[in-house]
């Protein structure tokens, strides 16, 4: 691995290898201590966060590296100047860039011409280290994700084609249920189709909410993702057959609910399911760290 800003540059031995690694960082955090010992790691936000800047600041401080955070006040990149320009400019001082940005093609670019490891840390196209870290959690909650029955219920967005992506090349069998016109995109389909034969999963996609079928875990996101002006008002009735509650969960016989948060209660989950011993929530974002640390130990190793 060189970079880590889509779901696909990896294989299911490289994933699986990252998870493992998650899991022993998290289990023997002294062991790695200075991992990132004498490493220094741009953290660039033009979107604002919570879980991801805390995740990356702390975790990479635990292994003994240096975050340096960039915010949006910045501006917009590529605006001020160049992408091509701030990548060759980072990798002068910084061993690794970390990036949270509106247009997948900034990442691309990006990772041509910085010459040290660029990380997506979200982008309008995919969530590869919220997947990493999802994928850790069932992993942990089920002991393997290989044929697991994984649902995912909401509106279709970066985090649902990371997971569906990313689910099909662990061997997880994934169903992505999404109203009418919010589903993935083609190209996010086909290419999970390809990856769940691939490796002897079933991957399947649906408008209809009773096509759902059995499901171990169902996981779900706000129907408005960050910078969509949509009014909720506009939604609520297209999308409130699709809220993932405590009749959803009976139904299928889930025992696991996932959600990357923040979480619009009484939206797309219930208040009393988020709250639940089945929720995975905060297990997700703890693993946040311990897979992106995962990352950056692998992607800055010697």
């Amino acid at each position: 691995m060189k970079y880590f800003i889509k779901d696909t540059q990896a294989s299911k031995t490289e994933l699986e290898q990252l998870i493992k690694l998650a899991i022993d960082i998290k289990q023997n955090t002294p062991k790695y201590s200075q991992a990132l010992k004498g490493k220094s790691v741009v953290t660039l936000f033009e979107k604002p966060s919570l879980r991801t800047h805390v995740s990356f600041d702390i975790g990479i401080a635990k292994l003994g590296g240096h975050s340096l955070y960039i915010g949006q006040q910045n501006g917009q990149l590529g605006k001020r100047e160049r992408v091509k320009d701030v990548a060759k400019n980072l990798a002068c001082w910084a061993d690794a860039i970390v990036a949270r940005v509106f247009d997948h093609q900034v990442l691309q670019e990006m990772a041509q011409h910085a010459s040290i490891p660029v990380v997506n840390a979200l982008c309008d196209k995919y969530h590869p280290c919220q997947a990493l870290a999802d994928f850790q959690s069932l992993t942990e909650t089920f002991g393997t994700v290989e044929n697991l029955n994984l649902a995912y219920v909401g509106d279709g967005n970066n985090v649902s084609n990371s997971l569906m992506l990313m689910g099909s090349i662990l061997g997880a069998n994934v169903t992505v249920i999404t109203p009418q016109g919010h589903g993935p995109g083609s190209e996010f389909i086909e290419q999970a189709d390809k990856l769940a034969t691939a490796s002897g999963a079933k991957f399947k996609v649906s408008d209809n909410i009773d096509d759902i079928g059995e499901q171990q875990a169902i996981y779900t996101d706000t129907w408005i993702s960050m910078g969509d002006n949509t009014k909720v008002e506009d939604i609520l009735n297209k999308f409130m057959p699709f809220q993932v509650n405590d009749a959803l969960m009976t139904k299928t016989g889930a025992s696991a609910v996932m959600h990357c948060q923040p979480a619009h209660l009484e939206q797309e989950i219930t208040t009393a399911l988020f709250d639940s011993e089945k929720s995975l929530a905060f297990v997700q974002a703890e693993n946040r760290m311990w897979a992106q640390n995962a990352v950056l130990v692998t992607l800055l190793q010697d």
